[in-house]
């Protein structure tokens, strides 16, 4: 068991949480959830042993283990990934190097009645107690295991690291805690970087095999099908919930409840106090009673009533003009780079209305059909866009397409057109833009900030063809849910290319699947997909068990 005793944190002055106290015991999968800044991720830190509180302690046993996968994190640049990724064994491999070495100077030495060769009998029995006591694992089989499981293929494990994107290295150093088998683990944002099927595999990997597990997530379905427990921090404080995340919404609400409830109970109850003292105040005869009256006043615990997130607004995209009825026809389609096929004589049609998921593993070309819609990149074969169809495109470079010397406020205001215009600050609330950060210029705003200030860009553009490509990276589960009303009453054409199961569900209507250099139509929303491709990977699975 790993315990948080009184711990406190403070900065210049400004206390973030004060004497929070809970236990983590084993099979316990927590969510740690909150609003941005509430100081979730901090808290990761110190159970990490990343940062220290000013007050308070965690304590947990000395053999523990535990391991932490932070937001932004970068492996070295000196090992392929299969090398990186068995540093998750170094301690196991150095302590049977050292076994090896010791016995190996018992063979050799002659001085078998000497204090130094008893030594060397008592390190080698001590270590191999050790090293023995471990599971027996097939190393190179749990790596290869657990990097494939993550999106990896046979031909990447003797690839340098230093080739990869940032996101793929975040793989290597989650494989490397995996393999590890600690005693806790610490996900802060661990699906962002991955696909959907790496995200069930760590999900069904986690539940099935890690002892403890606290994770900051805004993938609500992750979280949801994960989690057993959730510790909320809210104003300074936290909640214990021994459930999952979304019966977690229901009683926080009923919570609420109660404590606005007490609130006012208690508001009424100053007032009448406050009435009396100021009605008998100067009268001789009640002095006692009013003097009595205002010690209670001073005494009286006032009730706080939790934060509640405002941001939520009805956003809606203006109506969709008319286009023609088939917004994007693929015909033959193929592309290449050099002698690497993305994928090949590939043919599609999108109708008017339709909202579509671009499903798949990371590197099977979602994002290239995306390029090649927008007419970014060269191929073979045709693609024809529809009479009057009018593009509004997301993906990640679109924050450098911003002015940079405009504030947030002057970037959303000069495109906002119609009621929209009366609530533009309400609308930067929803994205996380609150207060005097509306007046900052976008050339000091983070990759995030930058990016979600492009999506509010794109919401406000009448448009009739919305192509977003992973729009919920930098989104917390509200404004997700904000994006995901808007674009289900949007009555243009949706294609949507994201990991995130539950942002997925009741959106897209027909799913297309990457893989293999083909592209599939699937007749069906996402879930109804994802049930039968498990079935399809058991089979797999069983079929592999079998030879």
């Amino acid at each position: 068991m790993i315990s948080v005793d009184a711990v406190s944190v403070e900065f210049s002055g400004t206390t973030l949480f004060s004497d929070i106290t809970f236990n983590i015991n084993e099979n316990d999968r927590i969510a740690l959830m909150g609003k941005n800044g509430a100081g979730k991720s901090t808290l990761l830190k110190i159970l990490a042993g990343v940062s220290k509180p000013t007050r308070g302690k965690v304590s947990a046993p000395k053999e523990a283990v535990i391991a932490y996968l932070p937001q932004h994190l970068l492996t070295q640049d000196d090992a392929t990934v299969f090398e990186e990724a068995g540093k998750a064994f170094s301690k196991a491999l150095a302590m049977k190097k050292r076994i090896d070495e010791l016995n190996h100077q018992l063979e050799t030495r002659t001085d078998y009645e000497s204090d130094d060769y008893a030594k060397i009998i008592e390190q080698v029995s001590e270590l191999s107690e050790k090293y023995y006591s471990l599971e027996d694992t097939n190393y190179d089989a749990e790596i290869e295991k657990t990097l494939m499981g993550l999106g990896f293929l046979r031909s990447d494990f003797t690839r340098p690291t230093r080739e990869f994107s940032g996101g793929w290295r975040m793989r290597i150093e989650l494989a490397k805690i995996l393999l590890q088998k600690p005693d806790l683990i610490l996900l802060d944002e661990p699906t962002n970087h991955l696909d959907i099927e790496s995200v069930q595999w760590l999900e069904e990997f986690l539940k099935n095999n890690a002892k403890a597990v606290i994770v900051i997530s805004h993938d609500k379905m992750f979280v949801d099908n994960l989690t057993n427990r959730t510790i909320e921090v809210t104003m300074g404080r936290i909640y214990d919930y021994k459930t999952n995340y979304s019966h977690y919404l229901q009683l926080r609400k009923e919570r609420r409840e109660q404590q606005q409830k007490h609130f006012e109970e208690q508001q009424r109850e100053i007032a009448d106090i406050t009435a009396f003292i100021e009605r008998f105040k100067g009268t001789y005869s009640k002095t006692l009673q009013v003097q009595s009256r205002v010690k209670m006043l001073e005494k009286m615990e006032i009730i706080q009533v939790d934060e509640v997130d405002t941001s939520a607004l009805n956003l809606k995209f203006p109506p969709a003009p008319r286009s023609g009825n088939f917004p994007v026809i693929v015909e033959d389609m193929t592309k290449r780079y050099g002698d690497h096929v993305v994928f090949q004589n590939v043919s599609l049609t999108i109708n008017r209305g339709d909202k579509v998921a671009f499903v798949g593993k990371n590197g099977e070309g979602k994002s290239t059909l995306v390029k090649a819609i927008m007419g970014e990149i060269d191929f073979d074969g045709k693609c024809q866009l529809g009479h009057g169809a009018l593009i509004g495109y997301f993906a990640q470079n679109q924050a450098s397409l911003l002015d940079e010397d405009l504030t947030i406020f002057q970037t959303i205001d000069q495109i906002a057109q119609g009621d929209i215009r009366t609530r533009i600050k309400d609308l930067l609330g929803a994205f996380m833009f609150g207060g005097d950060t509306i007046e900052k210029k976008v050339k000091v705003l983070s990759g995030g900030e930058k990016t979600r200030l492009a999506m509010i860009k794109l919401l406000l553009q009448p448009v009739n063809l919305l192509i977003l490509d992973e729009p919920t990276n930098h989104l917390d589960i509200k404004t997700k849910d904000i994006l995901k009303d808007a674009l289900r009453d949007f009555d243009g054409t949706l294609i949507l290319v994201s990991h995130d199961r539950d942002f997925l569900d009741g959106l897209a209507t027909k799913v297309f699947e990457f893989g293999n250099k083909r592209i599939k139509e699937h007749f069906e929303e996402i879930n109804g997909f994802l049930r039968n491709k498990k079935m399809e990977n058991l089979r797999e699975i069983e079929r592999v068990k079998v030879k």
